[in-house]
This record gives C-alpha cells, structure tokens and sequence, in this order.
C-alpha cells in the first residue's frame, strides 16, 4: 500500500507564529474597542478564524464599524507579516521531524490566508519541505473546526480521508480533522491546561511524531516504513 498522506497544521504545529499572532491581535482589536488580550488567544481562541474570534467579542462588547473593522484588520495583518518574516521560528523538532519523514506526501493545511502561510514557511526555510502545497481556509472558503478543508487539502492531493494523517496542536484543527474521518496526532504542548480529544494520538512535541507516524505505517497501512532522505521534498 502506498504511505499515508501527512496534512499539518501550520502555526502552532511547524512555526511558533502563535505568540506574534496572539500580540498583533490584541493590539488590533482593542484599537477598535474590542477588549482582548494575548492570553485570550493562546487559551479560548487559539486556532480559530479571526472574524470568528471578532464575531465572538461583538456578542460580548458591541458591534464594531465594519469599514474600521476592515482597516484594522488590513494594518494588523500587514504588521503580523513584516513581524513574521523578521521574527518567526519552527517549533522545536519540526524540522527534524520534517527530515526524518520527508519521504512521505505531505502538505499544509491552515485557517490562515495563503499569504501568512507562504510567508511562515519561507521565512522558517519550511517551503522546501512543501513547495506550493498548501491550503488555506479563505481559499478553500472553509475552517476548521468544520472537516472540508481537511477533505478538501486530501481531494487536491488524491487521497482519501482514510489514508490521511492529519497533525495539529490546536483543538479545533483536531476536531475538524476527526470529524473529517483522518487519523489524527495532537501535538499537545499544554498538556495541563488542554486533554486531547478522544480518538486522537497525543505527543507532546514534534520530536515525537516521526516514530508515531511510522508505527501507524506499518500498524494500519502495512506499508515498510522507508529509509528517509535528508533535506526534504
């Protein structure tokens, strides 16, 4: 049987974007009257849409102007942009896990805009490992927690949901990817504070992960798991 397709997330998962993100975001949203601070981010919200995180505080705060709303957006996401391509690093073990696996498919699947990934993964030497293969929520007009993107990123890459292995650190990336019929390792770096949905496979950092994808290799693709080759592609 051919290797399973591999679907990781991006921030949070391979680069460490979430604390900047969780920054621009709070500066962002309290310039429009929208109290929010980091912390909120990286505890309810992390993984989740923006404009889902927006429409959450409108509920608790008020509504925003929607012509300030969308200039703050724009001025936060330029900012995010020039602070990720100056400032952003993997998550440890990423990349060697990157390494060891880099002869199975693999691709990128992201909430975030085509542009913030792109960026992300150049800017971490990541896109070698990916090229163009990548898949965005505002692409595919889809987010998780809702499965179509997950189904989405596998269609595109000519696999079945079955025969995908979907890794994410956030709750609602391993929700879709459940919901979606994929199997799913959580990387759960807050172990304290987040339990790993039912069904899914915990590891605590990326360093982890290749020994948990080649034990499900041979364990439910009966696939030999190969000899990997440095450096990605």
């Amino acid at each position: 049987m051919p290797l399973p397709l591999l679907l990781f997330d991006c921030d949070g998962t391979l680069v460490d974007s979430e604390p900047l993100l969780a920054e621009e975001m709070a500066t962002g949203l309290n310039s429009i009257g929208l109290p929010f601070a980091s912390s909120d981010y990286l505890g309810e919200f992390r993984g989740a849409r923006f404009r889902r995180i927006v429409a959450e505080l409108q509920q608790r705060f008020g509504e925003v102007d929607p012509e300030q709303l969308d200039r703050m957006e724009a001025s936060m996401r330029a900012n995010l942009a020039t602070r990720l391509a100056q400032e952003l690093t993997t998550i440890p073990g990423a990349q060697e896990a990157l390494d060891t696996l880099s002869a199975y498919p693999s691709a990128v699947v992201s909430n975030g805009p085509e542009s913030k990934i792109h960026t992300a993964l150049e800017a971490t030497g990541l896109s070698r490992y990916f090229g163009k293969r990548f898949f965005s929520g505002y692409t595919a007009n889809c987010w998780k927690p809702e499965p179509c993107l997950h189904l989405h990123a596998a269609s595109i890459m000519g696999y079945s949901a079955h025969d995908c292995i979907a890794i994410d650190d956030a709750l609602v990336g391993v929700r879709a990817a459940l919901q979606a019929g994929m199997t799913v390792i959580h990387l759960n770096r807050f172990p304290d504070a987040e339990t790993t949905p039912e069904n899914a496979i915990m590891i605590s950092n990326m360093y982890q992960l290749p020994a948990v994808v080649e034990r499900l290799t041979r364990e439910y693709w009966h696939t030999p798991v190969p000899q990997h080759s440095m450096g990605g592609g």
